[in-house]
């Protein structure tokens, strides 16, 4: 098991970490921090609630959660979202750069544990009775954190892992900014461009520097692109190639794992070619199952056939956040759902080799199932136990 289980202490260093953002942000904050909250139902969850895109094989639709930021919308394809500065610290968090058989957890504490809605509302609701089951079973555990867009991921992106450092941690952030995103339904969103992405990848990437971190590389973009015409297709593939390559160049301590859908979506061989074709080669490995139900054993099997139709077999990491009783074949808040393995390690290096919770459990996919009446990102306190207590 890797991971801490900080308890109140890092609870309260965490909300302050959320103040400091609060203050500096040029985007939503919570759109940096969480997949974000939308009161127009677009899906945190990891899943489209329009009802009107790609099915995923299990009753499941894709999508991933939707951008409540400023994002890049004002500028034009040659604009560039950002600058190209980033306060990333050069000094190598492990000694100078890595390769992919080094582990970038060893010599740390494990997992850094972000500041998320869970804490903050547990901060809020000490007195509460859900308080103390969703700060152990939730708050506590490792997990992601979102960047959405906007001009200001230079400067959000070295705070998140600045903080880790300062934990002897590794965080996990996740890159959700592809032109194009969820195909224009309610997570719809992303860069206003090629360029524009580029640029905003290039800026992530630098103020990550050389120290440790895990980034999950655009959720759902391979798995639900069948959407986009032939020209839209071979423009994401290259934009992906292009993140990758940037993770690779200009933050080595970094391990990239391009996201690959779940183990109901996509045909294994079918996956393997686009994740070929987006650059899989120059990155760690890739993601399953993010923002989903499906059990670890079907995404293990999955992954397994996906790398061994791969020219060369990559690891992965599985999202185990909320895959606990596996999927009912439905995806908006789901009744009976529960949480999966906390993170850890299996085998680094192959295989399945890290669990991880990328999305937060706790938080609504939408105005539907359980979660009745509130807007897709929403943290939700009886969400939370639900899927707690499952």
């Amino acid at each position: 098991m890797i991971g801490a289980r900080p308890g109140a202490l890092r609870r309260t260093a965490g909300a302050l970490l959320a103040l400091v953002l609060l203050a500096g942000c040029d985007v939503d904050p919570v759109a940096v921090l969480d997949p974000p909250a939308a009161p127009n139902g677009g899906d945190a969850a990891g899943h489209d609630t329009s009802g009107a895109s790609a099915d995923r094989g299990d009753g499941t639709a894709q999508g991933t959660p939707e951008d409540g930021s400023d994002d890049v919308a004002a500028e034009d394809d040659d604009a560039g979202a950002e600058d190209g500065t980033a306060p990333g610290d050069d000094t190598p968090g492990a000694g100078g750069a890595v390769d992919d058989g080094d582990d970038i957890l060893a010599g740390t504490d494990g997992l850094y544990v972000p500041p998320t809605q869970a804490a903050a509302w547990v901060e809020a609701n000490a007195g509460d009775p859900r308080a103390d089951v969703i700060a152990t079973r939730i708050a506590d555990v490792p997990s992601s954190t979102w960047f959405t867009g906007g001009a200001g991921v230079a400067a959000d992106a070295d705070r998140v892992v600045t903080a880790a450092a300062a934990d002897n941690t590794v965080p996990v952030l996740v890159a959700y900014n592809v032109p194009g995103r969820d195909c224009g339904q309610y997570s719809a969103g992303g860069a206003s461009g090629s360029d524009a992405y580029r640029a905003w990848v290039d800026a992530f990437a630098r103020a990550i520097g050389n120290r440790p971190a895990i980034v999950i590389l655009e959720p759902d973009a391979l798995a639900g692109m069948d959407c986009l015409s032939a020209e839209l297709q071979a423009d994401r593939m290259a934009l992906l190639r292009y993140a990758v390559n940037a993770f690779h160049e200009q933050a080595p301590n970094t391990w990239t794992y391009l996201d690959a859908g779940h183990a109901r979506w996509q045909p294994a061989a079918e996956m393997a070619d686009r994740l070929e074709d987006a650059g899989i080669a120059d990155a760690r490995g890739f993601a399953l199952n993010v923002s989903n139900y499906v059990t670890t054993a079907h995404n293990d099997a999955y992954g397994a056939e996906v790398g061994a139709n791969l020219p060369s077999p990559k690891p992965f990491v599985i999202d185990t956040s909320r895959n606990g009783n596996g999927s009912n074949g439905q995806w908006c808040n789901p009744a009976g759902r529960a949480l999966g393995a906390e993170p850890g390690t299996d085998a680094l290096g192959s295989g399945s080799e890290l669990q991880l919770w990328v999305k937060l459990p706790g938080e609504s996919d939408g105005d539907c199932g359980i979660g009745a009446g509130t807007y897709a990102g929403q943290f939700v306190p009886d969400i939370a136990v639900a899927v707690a207590t499952g």
